[in-house]
């Protein structure tokens, strides 16, 4: 197997330092729009951001929200009802447990409604700079298609990534690789011609 390192290098050397697919401007944010972007695409949450935390800007706004408002204004992303419940729950928590602080350790973030583990090392990583090795479908597929792993299963990827890479470069990876998803190595037709890693990659000559 090539060394994951040849592929984190030439990703990092490629894409932006900065890579921010949604328009958080703190923690909180960060957090309720992770939330809010499930099964759906970060475009459709950037629409509805200014919105909604124009209207409800911090934890205790937003866990005092009714439920009807926040539905109302989250209806473009989809669940609207189910993210709705979940967001204000969650708000409501950070007032209750945390202090209004969104919390830095995995343990506590899994307690949160509607947080699983992308939600979480998104947070860790973005918020805390934490070790995160954040698997969503374009990271998932990027890595499958390097040969750094051949699971489905999101904790499983999150497993095997996390144990061939060093800690300190689990959050970068995760951002590079996640983008390169986006630019070449798209789900049905990606661009292997184009792709800088084509030369390395072991999927390049099948597709």
């Amino acid at each position: 197997m090539i060394p994951v390192m040849l592929y984190y290098d030439r990703l990092d050397e490629y894409y932006p330092q900065e890579i921010v697919f949604l328009e958080f401007k703190n923690d909180f944010q960060t957090l309720i729009s992770v939330i809010l972007s499930a099964q759906t695409t970060d475009r459709q949450v950037n629409t509805i951001m200014e919105p909604l935390f124009g209207r409800f800007p911090d934890a205790a706004a937003l866990a005092a929200a009714d439920q009807a408002e926040v539905e109302e204004i989250i209806r473009p992303v989809g669940f609207f009802k189910v993210k709705a419940r979940n967001i204000i729950s969650a708000a409501g928590m950070l007032i209750e447990d945390f202090g209004g602080r969104v919390p830095d350790r995995m343990e506590d973030l899994l307690k949160l409604s509607g947080v699983g583990r992308k939600t979480a090392n998104v947070v860790l990583g973005h918020c805390y700079g934490l070790p995160a090795v954040i698997v969503d479908t374009h990271f998932g597929r990027v890595v499958r298609r390097l040969g750094l792993t051949d699971s489905k299963n999101p904790d499983i990827v999150e497993r095997e990534i996390a144990s061939i890479l060093e800690p300190r470069f689990h959050y970068r990876f995760s951002m590079t690789a996640n983008n390169h998803g986006r630019v070449f190595c798209h789900a049905r037709k990606p661009d292997c011609a184009g792709c800088f890693l084509n030369d390395c990659c072991p999927s390049a000559a099948l597709i």
